[in-house]
């Protein structure tokens, strides 16, 4: 049974594109003034307007904006640092969408498989809300449903993007971003398929089976479809609950979520591309449920060996190995100039595990964890623009980066301090390639999930 909200019709990308449209072509127009005609726009206030707008609208440009940010890339400084601050708050969709939606999904008997269905949503996200509701055998459960026209809103925010990246190379060729934007295409459509969603649940359950400090929901087959995917409910408080938190408590949590992220990489080849705030709780026990599994990124076996051969290319001062890591992600023709430049941004985000000892995890300069470092080398790529030409950054670093920066946020909100060289290089210890390789491979057959391109 077909929802009629959710038809991907032409007039469903119209309204859209009128949604977005002016807000990019504001954008368009003050860059391009800036770049041919001389002028000068205050892009702090232009970026904080553009945040503004897009927080207005629901679906995928808001995440959009909130992981360009976390790309030191991808974006010009001022305006990274307004789309930092785009929050998934845009009001939850009322109660007869609710009705439609469940009656489409479960038949119009739908209430009848509930003892009781929230009316008001939990959780409101870019793409879709949750309902809390309670099952015939009294398990407590969390209801994600789909918002309409999604797959309009993201064909439509997707080609509004490429403008943005095309306006953004000619005022600033440094970067080369299509491989960028085909890594957020390819990431948000599979958002949009909560049975690809629930069989990556399965299989964070199967890889963290043996990791006490890290929950993760069950899957409802019988309750779920297409456009709603049904799990079991886990209470667990908000991290941010627990800044002030004794010590032992903080660091406990780290390294949950630590273990939470970085298992599945470093054992597996997998992480969790979201970690959004909202998508995971603590318990009493100070471990964590992970949730929302709709961003889910699965690496080739070799992408996960240069990430450890640059680490011991950084330790080691080894060039000629540095340049294998990077050639190996797919970096090309990159003169010595570039590989340093490379190198700052690597030596950051491998700086907590390159010292022996308890430290944080960093430090915040300007409210953003990673800026200032970002900055720097944005700033060093735009000038070796000018001789040697721009880069472009392979497509696997967009959410591989954002991991890194979210969860070294989290870790700066607790006030962590851990020898986070002593619990990577025990991650790490027995890496083999085979054996990554063979690992990924029977755990992704046995959900039917596919390698990502």
């Amino acid at each position: 049974m077909e929802d009629n909200l959710d038809k991907n019709s032409v007039r469903g990308r119209i309204r859209r594109y009128s949604k977005v449209s002016g807000t990019m072509a504001g954008l368009a127009t003050k860059l391009a003034g800036e770049r041919y005609l001389g002028l000068k726009i205050e892009r702090e206030d232009h970026a904080l307007q553009l945040m503004q707008s897009l927080g207005n609208l629901k679906g995928p440009l808001m995440k959009v904006g909130q992981i360009l940010a976390t790309i030191p890339e991808a974006l010009p400084p001022e305006y990274a640092r307004a789309f930092q601050e785009l929050q998934a708050n845009a009001p939850s969709m009322g109660w007869p969408f609710v009705r439609r939606r469940m009656k489409a999904e479960l038949g119009p008997d739908w209430e009848t498989k509930f003892v009781s269905f929230e009316k008001e949503a939990a959780a409101a996200a870019s793409l879709g809300q949750v309902h809390k509701a309670t099952s015939l055998d009294g398990q407590t459960l969390a209801c994600k449903l789909q918002y309409p026209d999604m797959q309009s809103a993201i064909d439509t925010d997707l080609n509004q993007l490429k403008i943005i990246f095309s306006l953004y190379e000619r005022y600033d060729q440094a970067i080369k971003t299509g491989q960028i934007h085909e890594e957020l295409a390819a990431r948000l459509s599979e958002e949009l398929d909560y049975r690809l969603e629930a069989r990556h649940c399965k299989l964070y359950t199967s890889i963290l089976a043996n990791e006490p400090g890290v929950h993760v929901p069950e899957i409802i087959e019988e309750l779920s479809t297409d456009r709603l995917l049904t799990s079991t409910w886990l209470e667990g408080e908000k991290i941010l609950n627990f800044i002030d938190g004794h010590s032992e408590q903080r660091n406990e949590l780290a390294m949950n979520m630590f273990r939470a992220w970085y298992v599945p990489l470093y054992h597996y080849g997998i992480i969790h591309g979201d970690p959004h705030l909202g998508n995971y709780t603590v318990r009493p026990d100070n471990t964590i449920n992970l949730l929302d599994f709709g961003c889910v990124r699965v690496f080739k076996p070799s992408f996960i060996g240069g990430v450890i051969d640059l680490y011991n290319a950084l330790m080691t001062d080894n060039t000629d190995l540095a340049v294998h890591a990077y050639e190996t992600w797919g970096f090309k023709n990159l003169s010595q100039e570039q590989i340093e430049t490379l190198n700052i941004w690597a030596n950051f985000l491998y700086s907590p595990v390159m010292e022996d000892r308890i430290r944080p995890i960093g430090e915040v300069s300007g409210g953003v964890y990673g800026r200032e470092t970002a900055e720097k080398v944005h700033k060093k790529l735009r000038e070796l623009n000018k001789t040697v030409g721009g880069i472009s950054v392979p497509r696997e670093f967009v959410f591989m980066d954002r991991a890194a920066l979210g969860l070294g946020s989290v870790f700066l909100h607790l006030k962590a301090e851990i020898n986070w060289y002593q619990v990577f290089n025990e991650l790490i210890d027995d890496f083999n390639l085979n054996t990554l390789q063979a690992r990924q491979q029977k755990a992704l057959a046995q959900f039917d999930i596919p390698l990502a391109a």
